[in-house]
């Protein structure tokens, strides 16, 4: 398995630098975005495993990680605009398209409004439309959807052992056997600040304009109709919370396999939300599928 490290680099964009982590140096290119809350450490699971077969580059999303302090406009399509500033930077026409939750929504904005820049897309858990009522307050579902990891952005820590122990604490993480290196690679990687004040990097005004984004999905499910490339959706099988029932439900995935008869959909057993890339279980059927999506076998 090849070195846990990636190999940094900072691409220019609009408003400063985006930084952006590489697995590997050959095969085929793999532009991977992270959820909404996160940063591209939720790829090192599977940059371990891609390494030395498939170049996996993953940046930091404008207002996370390093590229905490760019500042907006934030929402979709100015992701894409930045992903497609990444090929640019590393000389690549197109490439395989993946994205975790609402990475995977940056994904299809990036198909849709480049779609000559894009192969295939590999969604993990996102990336189709979510049911929102019309009388909803989107802000209260990005609130409720997301639960402590949008609360911890509004607290400080005076450890990172006192950080470890709030996400020990998240349902997700709780169960037995769940915890492992590849989280608390992710977590010491998402702190910033001193000793008795250490906060997460994530950008809360990123995160609820783009929590918006994704939640005020009617043009997305109007749109979703002109990809043309191969899709690949991979679901956990339990959500953001651990709790039974995934975060896009059969019915929804039923709906938009109307429109997009291209894909094809497995869920993951045993992963929830967030293990799909940081548990061993996840990351291995991740590998495996990009490997297939790629013609890497």
């Amino acid at each position: 398995m090849a070195d846990a490290a990636p190999e940094p680099f900072d691409v220019p964009v609009t408003g400063g630098v985006l930084r952006v982590h590489r697995w590997g140096r050959s095969g085929p290119r793999v532009l991977a975005a992270h959820g909404i809350t996160a940063s591209a450490m939720a790829f090192r699971a599977l940059g371990e495993r891609l390494a030395g077969d498939v170049t996996l580059l993953a940046p930091d999303l404008r207002g996370r990680g390093a590229s905490g302090e760019l500042p907006g406009p934030f929402g979709l399509a100015a992701h894409a605009r930045d992903l497609v500033a990444v090929l640019d930077h590393v000389g690549a026409q197109r490439a395989t398209a993946l994205g975790h939750s609402m990475g995977a929504y940056v994904a299809v904005e990036l198909a849709l409004d480049f779609p000559e820049r894009v192969e295939r897309l590999v969604l993990a858990d996102g990336g189709l439309p979510l049911p929102v009522p019309e009388d909803a307050d989107v802000d209260e579902m990005v609130a409720a959807t997301l639960g402590p990891a949008l609360q911890r952005l509004l607290r400080t820590f005076p450890s990172r052992e006192a950080y470890l122990d709030y996400w020990r604490d998240h349902p997700a993480f709780s169960q037995p056997g769940v915890w492992n290196a590849y989280v608390e690679s992710y977590l010491h990687y998402d702190l910033t600040g001193q000793p008795g004040a250490l906060r997460s990097r994530v950008s809360e005004e990123a995160v609820r304009t783009d929590g918006r984004d994704v939640f005020s999905n009617e043009r997305l499910g109007r749109s979703l109709g002109r990809i043309t490339c191969p899709v690949t959706l991979l679901r956990a099988a339990r959500g953001l919370l651990d709790q039974p029932q995934p975060l896009l439900a059969d019915e929804v995935v039923e709906r938009y396999q109307a429109v997009l008869p291209q894909l094809t959909d497995q869920v993951v057993a045993d992963t929830n939300h967030y293990t799909l890339t940081l548990g061993e279980r996840g990351a291995e059927a991740l590998a495996a599928h990009v490997r297939r999506a790629v013609g890497v076998v």
